[in-house]
């Protein structure tokens, strides 16, 4: 029976004549049978239909375009995803479409995500408004909404930048819902290393870049600016062909410790914060020989101070107890991004104006460490009041 049936089988219900002439011609019509059921496969939950779950990533599939696979007996066709066999059926759902002439099929490739990620086109010659909308100036165009907002685009038949993009979303989603693909959620902007954990926000922009400060860092590298850039770290953008992006060099947009492996970072905030976790991007430099002694290593061991007026010297931090001390492991840094994500005791992290980030070692024998990008996640709080005097001590001119 078709899901069209739904339109007259409810168990209370009442019916004008045209909802009631409308449910009839298409039970009788074959075709607007199917395409009534393929509108309800992708309508998305709490349009209206008492569905349980929506199933992007289907696709109405043309019988004489179909290709059959001997040994198995099925019969495929390829995915706008890229998979050859994306879409198979069996000889009975043949058989059961026949008469139809096309079947309604789910890609086996499963990057869409119920609810979550859906698949779509645009038939630019029948919908022409849309695309002039979109700005559509070249085929194929691929878009990524998020929110209503483009968040992505690839124009031109790229299929290596296009499955990125696609696995780099379905990876995301699989542990956050989409949040953080190509902007943060809520008002943090800019390139983040991971995914963001559900109900928390990109708070990056809140850092007061006029108050950072680093100390020993290498002046021939990045400063602390450097590591708040929105952008995505060169090291990320570098070619497989060429092994460079661009012009063939790669900027130092990164910031490395210079006469030791202990960094310094003072991270001032424009408003009070309450602070879920670090994302720290830390990626091994391409112009530097493997096996020179100065090879810069990822952060081992940090610990974290919260709300301190200023930067903290390195022995001025050995004597004060740290609010949280956290050790990386290998295992622990993203293989594709080079970021790890550092959870915080989020009771000890509300209403923090500034935080102090101290490397205390790296991950080897070496004497540098390399930190490519820093993110802070976590809630907006009150708008801190800049230049306000504060009574500090109870001595006359303290």
């Amino acid at each position: 029976k078709s899901q069209a049936a739904d339109l007259v089988h409810r168990e209370i219900a009442r019916y004008t004549v045209d909802e009631v002439t409308k449910a009839y011609n298409t039970l009788i019509d074959p075709k607007r049978r199917l395409e009534h059921d393929r509108q309800i496969l992708l309508e998305p939950p709490g349009t209206g239909n008492n569905h349980a779950q929506s199933h992007p990533g289907i696709d109405t599939l043309d019988l004489d375009e179909l290709n059959r696979d001997e040994p198995s007996g099925a019969w495929y066709i390829a995915c706008r995803c890229g998979n050859k066999e994306g879409f198979t059926v069996t000889e009975n759902e043949l058989e059961s479409s026949f008469l139809l002439g096309e079947i309604i099929a789910e890609c086996q490739t499963q990057l869409s995500r119920p609810q979550r990620i859906t698949f779509a086109k645009v038939d630019t010659e029948r919908q022409r408004e849309v695309a002039q909308s979109y700005d559509v100036t070249s085929l194929p165009t691929f878009m990524i909404f998020k929110d209503q907002q483009i968040v992505a685009t690839v124009k031109g038949a790229d299929p290596r930048k296009l499955s990125e993009l696609v696995k780099k979303i379905a990876a995301e989603t699989d542990s956050d819902g989409l949040r953080g693909f190509g902007e943060a959620s809520g008002s943090g902007t800019g390139w983040l290393g991971t995914g963001l954990p559900k109900g928390y926000d990109n708070v990056t922009d809140q850092v007061d870049v006029r108050g950072l400060d680093l100390l020993n860092a290498d002046s021939n590298f990045g400063s602390a600016r450097t590591l708040f850039d929105v952008s995505k770290p060169s090291a990320l953008q570098i070619s497989k062909e060429k092994g460079y992006a661009g012009d063939g060099v790669e900027t130092h947009d990164w910031a490395e410790s210079d006469t030791d492996e202990q960094l310094m970072l003072f991270i001032p905030f424009q408003s009070t914060l309450k602070v879920h976790s670090l994302q720290i991007t830390s990626l091994p430099s391409r112009d530097t020989d493997p096996d020179a002694a100065e090879v810069p290593m990822r952060p081992k061991t940090i610990q974290l101070y919260t709300n301190p007026a200023h930067v903290l010297g390195f022995e001025e931090a050995d004597d004060i107890e740290a609010t949280q001390s956290v050790t990386l492991h290998p295992q622990d840094w993203d293989s594709s991004t080079g970021t790890v994500r550092v959870d915080l005791r989020y009771v000890k992290f509300q209403n923090v104006s500034s935080l102090v980030l101290f490397v205390v070692d790296g991950d080897g024998d070496g004497e540098r460490v390399r930190i490519d990008r820093v993110r802070i996640v976590g809630e907006k709080g009150s708008k801190r009041e800049l230049g306000k005097l504060e009574k500090i001590g109870d001595e006359t001119g303290e």
